[in-house]
């Protein structure tokens, strides 16, 4: 499986790794070594909890370092007047004539509650080299789709503050 990442997502996912490496790591491994010298530890509480949160620290760490490994990078730059990584696109619904507005980014960043959607999702996937005024067909599954008319496209410089999703 390759995850299709931008460059900015892969140096995002670099930074997060350094910080839980010297700033996480140390805190975490201070915080067992005095939960473990409290006593008996089949009733320390302080102890397991810190011992969980040095873990999902590390795991965190494993993920990153395995996302990066296997990215597939993509460019998040596109034609002026096509859809593309990191534009923003307005869209009507044909089905209920509503209007929603959508960024279209990675997987690593997509968040639907707050418009940003994967290029990797039915919608991102649909929209992508499409032109405002085009009308497109989502495809959800082999039974359903519906359709959508770009209603205009703006290409949104990527500053990097979407957060990565943890998984």
């Amino acid at each position: 499986m390759h995850n299709q990442l931008t460059q900015k997502d892969i140096e995002k996912m670099q930074e997060e790794i350094e910080h839980r490496r010297l700033v996480e790591r140390p805190k975490l491994l201070e915080a067992v070594k005095e939960a473990r010298a409290q006593g008996d530890l089949s009733e320390n509480f302080e102890y397991y909890a810190a011992k969980r949160e040095k873990n999902r620290n590390e795991s965190r760490i494993r993920f990153l370092e395995r996302m990066i490994k296997t990215a597939k990078i993509v460019s998040d730059e596109s034609k002026e007047d096509e859809v593309g990584m990191n534009n923003t696109v307005k869209v009507l619904f044909e089905e209920d004539g509503s209007i929603e507005t959508y960024k279209i980014v990675t997987a690593m960043r997509c968040n639907s509650l707050e418009g940003l959607v994967s290029v990797e999702s039915p919608i991102g996937k649909a929209l992508l080299g499409h032109k405002a005024g085009d009308r497109v067909e989502v495809q959800v599954s082999p039974d359903y789709s519906y359709y959508l008319v770009i209603q205009s496209i703006e290409n949104t410089e990527d500053d990097g503050s979407d957060k990565l999703r943890s998984f």
